[in-house]
């Protein structure tokens, strides 16, 4: 038995690789080729667009899959949510489909907009959004390119944005947030039913869920005499609990923790100089929690 299992293709296909590679999963993409390759002999792998992910694994065609929240809500997908995994394609958070304008444009609020044409990659969840102010615009679905369609094509757009940057460089200001999105790990709901598969998918998740923990997480361990260990244990941040233990000859303790890597710089220098030795720093790939 397999499990078949959709791997986002465009946008979000290398975060997904490397998020995998970091969880276990060696998965091999190729430009000639829809069927990437895994090394796990369980696991089939297919590239399909994030945009459609939701409706082959609803259909069966997959036993699961990795898209957005935003693509399960505008596909009306009856699909069994497994995880939610924060990450993006260029940051490990959550990404947001705004509602924008030129900035020059009078629009202050979705209610300015009655009777205006909003072009938008996401037109179901739009109108939906729409209805929900009680507004009523002219929603165009948009292939691409959309930053670029305001004023000229029209008024307004919805767009998905990580850090807001494309729509300032094309002039577009923000008026309001129509959803926030995050990747899902979604299963067909048979086969989320099925025994076997339901193991198999749980256990993934914990994987995919252990490689997210540890970004931006790094290991540290060293030796401290046990005079010093007050010192030392006061300069590690005060809520990180860390595990000491006793050398043989009892004046000498290991103390090993996780700390976020960006804080290590500053932190071992003064390790050091309160009477750590033998400070080892190392990377993580998964915190199990």
């Amino acid at each position: 038995m397999k499990l078949k299992l959709g791997i986002p293709k465009g946008s979000l296909e290398q975060a997904t690789v490397d998020l995998f590679r970091r969880a276990g999963f060696n998965i091999t993409t190729s430009s000639r080729s829809y069927f990437p390759s895994i090394d796990d002999p369980e696991v089939e792998c297919m590239l399909i667009r994030a945009q459609e992910m939701a409706r082959y694994v609803e259909d069966g065609v997959l036993d699961a899959g990795l898209t957005g929240r935003d693509w399960v809500i505008e596909n009306d997908s009856e699909v069994e949510t497994v995880a939610d995994l924060i990450y993006a394609k260029q940051s490990f958070g959550k990404v947001r489909w705004v509602l924008a304008v030129p900035e020059a444009s009078p629009v202050k609020t979705v209610k300015d907009l009655e009777g205006k044409i909003i072009a938008t990659e996401l037109v179901g969840a739009t109108k939906r959004y729409l209805a929900a102010n009680g507004v009523t615009a002219k929603v165009e679905f948009s292939w691409g390119a959309t930053e670029v369609k305001p004023p000229e094509l029209a008024d307004a757009i919805v767009e998905v944005t990580e850090t807001g940057s494309s729509l300032r460089a094309n002039k577009l200001r923000i008026v309001e947030t129509v959803m926030e999105s995050n990747t899902q790990l979604v299963a067909n709901k048979s086969a989320w039913a099925d025994a076997w598969k339901r193991q198999k998918l749980e256990d993934m998740r914990m994987l995919l869920q252990g490689a997210i923990n540890a970004l931006g997480k790094v290991g540290l361990m060293l030796n401290v005499n046990k005079e010093n260990l007050e010192a030392v244990l006061g300069v590690l941040p005060a809520l990180k609990n860390p595990t000491i233990s006793p050398l043989s000859d009892g004046q000498w303790f290991a103390v090993n923790t996780i700390l976020d890597e960006s804080t290590v710089r500053t932190i071992i220098p003064r390790l050091k100089q309160a009477g750590a030795e033998g400070i080892v720093e190392y990377p993580l790939n998964k915190i199990i929690l």
